[in-house]
């Protein structure tokens, strides 16, 4: 009985070590052409063994390179691509370079600073009333989703001054009488607005209808 231990080292697991032996045996062919041939077998089949990745970009020359490796970098076919160097297994990956952004208040993020930046640069009055208004809703909803006391309309519109550079202002007494801060208004809003007349009018008329197909009270008693 063999045991892995005794084995010879598993070089890429993923592909086992069937394939590792016919990489061996690869190279063990000295005619050409004929190597050549094999190593494109040898490259389909590798390719079957995982074929949930085969849509990954440039998963063609990824097989390709992990042949190579599996051989050493001592075998000499010719493919579709260059051979990679040796480098490539002790590389470390270039650094990611991230966009940092000096937020001043975290727990709103950095979308928030975009609405208000974006805020900023309206011109209508009444559009720069709707944006402080929908800004502090959503200030609110945040606050409230983390937090079980709720958060007073006068530190939103302070928190909103603050970050627009006292750009962005507002009537608090308007705000605290109207309780435009509160997200549920605008349900309570539309719940006690008018109906359009067109509404009220077809009511009216199947009103109307429903009225009289009601029975006669009179006509009943002839029937009978």
């Amino acid at each position: 009985m063999e045991y892995n231990t005794e084995r010879k080292h598993l070089i890429l697991r993923e592909y086992g070590r069937n394939v590792q032996r016919m990489v061996a045996y690869l190279a063990t062919i000295e005619d050409q052409e004929k190597r050549n041939s094999y190593a494109a077998t040898l490259v389909e089949l590798m390719k079957s063994i995982n074929p949930n990745v085969k849509d990954v970009p440039e998963y063609d020359h990824k097989v390709w390179d992990d042949l190579f490796i599996i051989s050493g970098f001592k075998l000499e076919v010719k493919g579709p691509y260059e051979p990679p160097a040796p480098e490539v297994l002790i590389k470390k990956p270039d650094r990611v370079i991230y966009t940092y952004n000096k937020i001043k208040f975290k727990h709103y993020g950095r979308s928030l600073e975009i609405l208000i930046e974006n805020a900023m640069k309206l011109t209508n009055e009444q559009e720069v009333k709707g944006a402080v208004i929908a800004i502090g809703r959503l200030m609110k909803s945040f606050y409230q989703t983390w937090n079980k006391e709720e958060i007073s309309d006068q530190l939103i519109m302070k928190t909103i001054e603050r970050l627009s550079d006292d750009h962005l202002k507002m009537d608090l007494e308007e705000v605290i009488e109207f309780k435009l801060f509160d997200s549920s208004r605008k349900e309570n809003f539309n719940r006690n607005r008018p109906r359009p007349f067109h509404q009220n009018k077809n009511q009216n008329q199947n009103k109307n209808q429903n009225q009289n197909r009601r029975p006669n009270p009179n006509q009943i008693k002839r029937r009978r």
